[in-house]
């Protein structure tokens, strides 16, 4: 069956209720770059397979909470899981015991995009670059305090990788979502942040943040003025925050296919396209589910190392 065809056909083919609508489960607050991207593609794969489709917002524990719904959920593809680098590959070496098993209790679908980390900081912090903050960190009578999304996050670990990297200590403070950190490190009740660059893009843009370095190897073209970590002096510090679609564990391969194929579709819109690109996240897609499943567990291999080296543990 041709692809198009499969995608008119797919509710009635693999029994897809119509009245009973597909969920996506995004593991964070609202307001972060999971929850823009996230929305935006359902809306897409709705259209796409004919299936109304309700997002729902299931933050804390860093991602495990909403993870824990989808890994439990009936395995027919009415459920599905936004997860990430954070919410899923590095939370699982974080947290001493999970509800769930982090590789049989999903079926990876696809990939959705990525984007290096934006280090950034309060104005209040004297710096302007990383060596800068390295100096104002050391000299400091007690810790700078950096946030994240939650703890075992992408934000928590990356973080975590510069404090290593600039040989200094920063006292984390976690929170269950981008938005909420986000919030309080505007107001300047924290002093620094290192998240996907589209949520903090306008208030860098406005002044009420002040990048310091993208963790990445180039440049990002939204913020090109901003240095890489390399060529600010800390290239280990590499952290890109990556954004997926999973299902239940046991999900027939049928179905997966399906939404596979629904999902490419959806990121292919150029519309969408722009919207996504214009807020940092670099978009890509998977040939396969089997490429993508392979993706996903050489990511566990990485970042189990990095949570090693910092000792990141889940009180």
């Amino acid at each position: 069956m041709k692809r198009r065809s499969l995608l008119l056909a797919t509710p009635a083919l693999l029994g897809w209720a119509p009245d009973r609508p597909l969920r996506l489960i995004i593991p964070f607050a609202p307001g972060g770059t999971n929850d823009i991207i996230g929305r935006q593609v359902a809306e897409g794969m709705a259209a796409r397979l004919g299936q109304n489709m309700v997002v729902e917002n299931r933050g804390g524990a860093g991602g495990v909470l909403g993870a824990e719904i989808v890994a439990k959920a009936a395995p027919d593809g009415h459920t599905l899981l936004l997860g990430g680098s954070g919410s899923l590959v590095i939370t699982s070496f974080v947290h001493r015991r999970l509800p769930y098993d982090p590789v049989a209790g999903f079926a990876p679908i696809g990939m959705m995009g990525s984007g290096a980390n934006l280090i950034v900081c309060h104005p209040s912090v004297p710096a302007t670059n990383l060596r800068e903050l390295q100096a104002v960190a050391r000299a400091s009578a007690t810790p700078l305090t950096y946030c994240s999304s939650g703890v075992g996050t992408t934000s928590h670990a990356a973080s975590a990788m510069l404090a290593l990297a600039m040989g200094v200590e920063l006292e984390h403070i976690p929170y269950r979502g981008t938005g909420p950190a986000l919030t309080d490190l505007v107001a300047g009740r924290v002093q620094l942040f290192t998240n996907a660059l589209a949520p903090m893009q306008q208030q860098v843009e406005t002044g009420r943040l002040r990048a310091l370095a993208i963790a990445g190897r180039t440049r990002n073209a939204a913020s090109p003025n901003v240095p890489t970590t390399i060529e600010a002096g800390f290239g280990e510090v590499q952290a890109a925050t990556w954004f997926a679609l999973f299902a239940t564990g046991g999900t027939p391969p049928d179905r997966i296919a399906a939404l596979h194929i629904a999902l490419n579709a959806t990121m292919a819109d150029p519309a969408l396209r722009a919207r996504i690109t214009e807020g940092g996240v670099d978009l890509e897609t998977s040939d396969s589910p089997a490429d993508f499943s392979r993706f996903y567990m050489e990511e566990r291999t990485r970042w189990g190392e990095v949570v090693r080296r910092a000792g990141i543990v889940a009180e």
